[in-house]
């Protein structure tokens, strides 16, 4: 299992909280998304064997948002 901190711009309320840890926690291996909407990070621990670290960024900028 990998974890990972990725900053993320554009999330500003639970609306978009909501939306990141839905569509990331819906993705095959991801096993925890955990947003910080104050310091606009999203923590995921995830299984390398079964979803890229592209997948979960390509997911995040497919909700509207920037990762960094």
């Amino acid at each position: 299992m990998k974890n990972i901190t990725l900053e993320v711009q554009g999330m500003s309320c639970g609306h978009c909280v909501n939306a990141v840890e839905g569509s990331v926690g819906k993705l095959a291996g991801v096993e925890q998304v955990k947003v910080n909407l104050a310091d606009a990070q999203v923590d995921v621990a995830f299984d390398e064997s079964q979803v890229t670290l592209d997948t979960i960024k390509e997911t995040i900028e497919d909700q509207g948002y920037e990762v960094e």
